[in-house]
C-alpha cells in the first residue's frame, strides 16, 4: 500500500476535535476575560476565556505531527483555517442583518455585538487567522524537525519545545494585531501576552503525560510513526510531500 492510499482509523476524528477546539476557543475569547486575582508583581494574570481551551489545539497539533507527519498536519491546519474564516464571516453577516422586533427587546444587537462581535470584527478576524496560521505551522515545523534530529526520542522535549515557539508566535501576533485594531488597549497588551503565554505553555507541560498516552495509543492503532525526512515544509504546498 502506497503512502497516498494509506488510510487511518482516527485521523478524521483528530481533525474534527482539532477544528472544534479552535472554533469554540475563538467564541470563548470574545465572550469573556477571566481574572483569577493572581499576579506577578504589578502584572495581573488575566486572560481571554478562549485560553482555557485553545492550548489543546496545540496538543492535537503535536499528536498529528508526531504520528502522521507534517504533511497531514498541514492539511488539518488548513481545514481549521477555513472553518475559522467561515465562522467569522457568518457571524459578521448575521451582525449586519436586521433583528426581529421581539428579539431586539430581550437580546438585541448590542448584546449580540458585545458577545459575538469580537469574533466577527475585522480586527479579531485578522489577528486570529494570522496568529493561528503562523503559530500552528511553526509548532508543527519545530515538532517535525526535532523528531528527526532526536531520532524519535525525548517526546516531552519536542512537545514543550514546539509549543514554546508556536504559542509564543501565536500569542504575540494575536495581541499585537488585535491591539493595533483597537480591540485591546495598549496598556493591557503586555499583561495579555505574558499571562496568555504562561498559561498556554503551562497547560502543554501539565498535559505531557496525556500526550504520551494518546501518541502511544495512536501509533499502535494506526501502525504509523512518521518521520519527515523528505517533506516539503512550505505551508502553502499541498502536494504529496
Amino acid at each position: 500500500m502506497t503512502e497516498e492510499k494509506q488510510s487511518y482509523r482516527y485521523y478524521d476524528l483528530i481533525m474534527a476535535l482539532f477544528v472544534t477546539v479552535l472554533l469554540v476557543s475563538n467564541i470563548a475569547s470574545s465572550a469573556k476575560i477571566v481574572d483569577w486575582g493572581v499576579s506577578i508583581g504589578p502584572l495581573a494574570l488575566a486572560f481571554d476565556a478562549g485560553t482555557l481551551l485553545f492550548p489543546i489545539s496545540y496538543i492535537f497539533g503535536d499528536v498529528l505531527t508526531e504520528v502522521y507527519g507534517y504533511r497531514r498536519s498541514r492539511r488539518v491546519i488548513w481545514t481549521g483555517f477555513a472553518a475559522a474564516g467561515l465562522m467569522s464571516a457568518t457571524l459578521w453577516l448575521v451582525s449586519r442583518l436586521p433583528g426581529e422586533a421581539s428579539w431586539q427587546e430581550y437580546a438585541g444587537d448590542a448584546s449580540y455585538n458585545a458577545i459575538l462581535g469580537g469574533v466577527s470584527s475585522g480586527g479579531i478576524i485578522i489577528a486570529s487567522l494570522v496568529a493561528y496560521f503562523a503559530g500552528e505551522f511553526s509548532n508543527s515545523f519545530v515538532m517535525a524537525k526535532m523528531k528527526v534530529w532526536t531520532e524519535g526520542r525525548f517526546l516531552w522535549a519536542r512537545t514543550i519545545g514546539s509549543t514554546l515557539v508556536g504559542e509564543g508566535i501565536d500569542t504575540v501576533l494575536f495581541i499585537v494585531i488585535a491591539t493595533l485594531f483597537g480591540v485591546f488597549p495598549w496598556s493591557a497588551a503586555v499583561m495579555l501576552i505574558v499571562s496568555n503565554y504562561i498559561f498556554k505553555v503551562g497547560i502543554e507541560a501539565v498535559m505531557t503525560p496525556v500526550t504520551y498516552q494518546i501518541v502511544g495509543l495512536l501509533k499502535s492503532a494506526e501502525q504509523e510513526d512518521y518521520y519527515d525526512y523528505n517533506t516539503n515544509f512550505n505551508p502553502f504546498h499541498l502536494g504529496a510531500r
